[in-house]
């Protein structure tokens, strides 16, 4: 993989890289929403909030757009769920190696 190819991928992972973001994301799965939405909903602070939604933009990973005083944002690209279902798929294969090596000991 090239160095810039990797950098880049690697910025994507990281923005992916915390449950907030995920849970953001989940929350845009099917439609376009304000951050006016997204705070009462994730239970977050508005700084918070926009701290994580500037991330996900700057990776690439969600647009947005003013409508008015609205700030309207949506997933880029529908194929970071593919990355996401498969980080889970990883996650719970970990979760179920842990629960057998406690189950042994």
């Amino acid at each position: 993989m090239q160095k810039d190819s990797a950098e880049s991928a690697g910025g994507v992972l990281a923005a992916l890289g915390h449950p907030n973001r995920i849970r953001i994301l989940e929350f845009l799965r099917t439609d376009v929403r304000c951050n006016c939405e997204l705070a009462p909903v994730l239970g977050l602070e508005q700084s918070n909030l926009s701290r994580h939604l500037k991330l996900l933009v700057q990776a690439g990973i969600l647009v947005s757009w003013k409508e008015g005083l609205r700030v309207n944002f949506k997933v880029a690209d529908q194929r970071v769920y593919r990355i996401l279902e498969l980080a889970k798929v990883v996650a719970k294969r970990n979760m179920e190696k842990r629960v057998v090596a406690l189950e042994e000991a």
